[in-house]
């Protein structure tokens, strides 16, 4: 079955911008870059590491392919599963403004992002990951193109920065599949799309 998984690291209130470094993604006057190194552990780089093996591909925005195509590339281990992933594996790159793409196996997507975007979650069998591109995710959202949440949740509160679940989000239902906490407290939240939220009265 044809399926986008979202990855994403978020602090307890939703911020998923920067957690790699401090100038990681300084927009907006982010002063918070780095957030989620104190919380990296054995548990969760299994989760991430085992998380990449269902990937036929990736799903990327401009400024995440930025970041990832200025980095991956230079890790040449052939033993780091990460790296060979993600150098190796088709790249989809969904931007305005790039013109070409340089990173091995990578394809632009441009014009209509949203049909294109229909068509390859309709092609057989393909799973494509997206991890950050925090617009393109909102694109997503709105438009219910995402088959499957793997969230990496710390905690952690910031208060301020670009967060996965917008204002714009349309409501839906989550079914888990997985759930994980790391010895300093991380946790790993797999869920699947399950339709419409449903309401009810609570008894007093």
């Amino acid at each position: 079955m044809p399926r986008i998984i979202v990855n994403a690291f978020l602090t307890l209130d939703g911020v998923m911008q920067a957690p790699g470094g401090p100038d990681e993604d300084p927009e907006g006057g982010f002063l918070h870059g780095g957030w989620q190194g104190p919380y990296s552990d054995p548990v969760m780089g299994r989760l991430v590491t085992e998380g990449l093996a269902d990937a036929d591909g990736f799903l990327l925005g401009r400024k995440t392919y930025d970041i990832f195509s200025n980095y991956w590339p230079k890790v040449t281990d052939p033993d780091n599963p990460i790296a060979t992933a993600l150098n190796s594996r088709p790249k989809y790159v969904v931007s305005r403004t790039l013109e070409h793409v340089a990173w091995n196996n990578s394809r632009l997507v441009k014009g209509d992002v949203l049909g294109e975007l229909r068509s390859l979650r309709a092609h057989p069998g393909l799973t494509l990951q997206t991890w950050g591109s925090t617009e393109l995710l909102q694109a997503l959202l709105e438009n219910d193109l995402i088959d499957e949440y793997r969230l990496f949740v710390f905690p952690v509160v910031l208060g301020s920065g670009k967060r996965l679940f917008g204002s714009g989000t349309v409501p839906m239902a989550l079914k888990p599949i997985e759930s994980v906490t790391s010895d300093k407290g991380a946790t790993y939240l797999r869920l699947a799309r399950s339709g419409k939220p449903q309401y009810g009265q609570i008894e007093r």
